[in-house]
């Protein structure tokens, strides 16, 4: 994905930053709606309601432990949503895709349901909630080339948004240099990992801790290794926990604590191949050549 300068808009037609939002790049024709399900019938009264749509539904398992989306196209908006308001429990947010000039036809949502779906699964970054994936869809190469571009558009917008949808939580470890490549070691413990502008993102292998020590049992961070556990996002295999993907954390220390099995200054545990801690690297070291 080549990353060039863009204007994006954002238009809160109640007024309110946390209610219905408008994104648009000002030179497109999509726009992207998010709408709170609280809010879903002041959405289905607007006029951008009655078009066809590409539209993801967000929200967590019921453990809270992973993010889960749906990806689905309609050109009966106004019913469909309706019918996911009734049927579909875990969805908190819809965000919906649309023409401004109401130029998406039912081919073009076809198409970009499959490929949404492909690069969601791709990313894997949120679980999908579809199940089975419909096959890919007939289309001739001007048209594949528009929905290739609307694509592109819409994934800008999602991330602007919040939701960083087809964007792996962490760059490929080919392309990533040294120094930002950092390791926690420890009793049953060897992980590696990076420093995103999003928080820390413990790598797919990392080795952690099977046992925590018994004074960090029961505190916030214990519970929430062991939603990991149950997620399947750490498995035990022999005499350690696993980490099957790629895993966001909040932050360097939340990502230390789970491979440790104990209370960590995520700062100080990171270090690089030389030994240089991610504070050293990160903090004391911002601004420097």
């Amino acid at each position: 994905m080549s990353l060039t300068p863009k204007t994006i808009q954002i238009f809160l037609p109640g007024g309110d930053p946390r209610g219905i939002r408008v994104a648009e790049v000002t030179t497109r024709i999509v726009q992207v709606l998010e709408v709170p399900r609280s809010l879903l019938g002041e959405f289905l009264k607007m006029p951008e309601s009655g078009q066809v749509a590409v539209y993801f539904l967000f929200g967590e398992s019921e453990d809270g432990a992973e993010s889960k989306v749906y990806v689905g196209q309609t050109s009966d908006l106004r019913a469909r949503l309706g019918n996911h308001n009734k049927e579909k429990g875990f969805w908190e947010r819809a965000l919906v895709l649309i023409s401004r000039t109401q130029s998406l036809t039912q081919t073009h949502a076809q198409f970009l349901e499959w490929h949404c779906l492909q690069e969601v699964r791709k990313a894997a970054r949120y679980a999908d909630a579809n199940g089975n994936c419909p096959g890919k869809p007939h289309t001739l190469a001007p048209l594949h080339a528009e929905c290739v571009e609307i694509f592109e558009t819409g994934r800008d917008l999602l991330a602007t948004l919040g939701y960083p949808l087809f964007d792996a939580v962490a760059k490929p470890v080919a392309g990533t240099k040294g120094d930002e490549m950092f390791y926690c070691k420890g009793p049953g413990a060897d992980g590696r990992g990076i420093y995103s502008a999003e928080g820390f993102v413990v790598l797919k292998a990392s080795v952690a801790r099977l046992k925590c020590v018994p004074h960090y049992i029961g505190t916030g961070g214990y519970l929430r290794r062991q939603k990991l556990i149950e997620a399947g996002v750490m498995k035990k295999k022999g005499k350690s926990l696993i980490f099957e993907k790629d895993h966001l954390f909040s932050s360097a220390s939340m990502a230390a604590q789970s491979l440790l099995g104990r209370t960590a200054n995520g700062w100080t545990e990171w270090k690089t191949k030389g030994g240089k801690t991610l504070d050293a690297v990160k903090r004391q070291g911002a601004g420097e050549e």
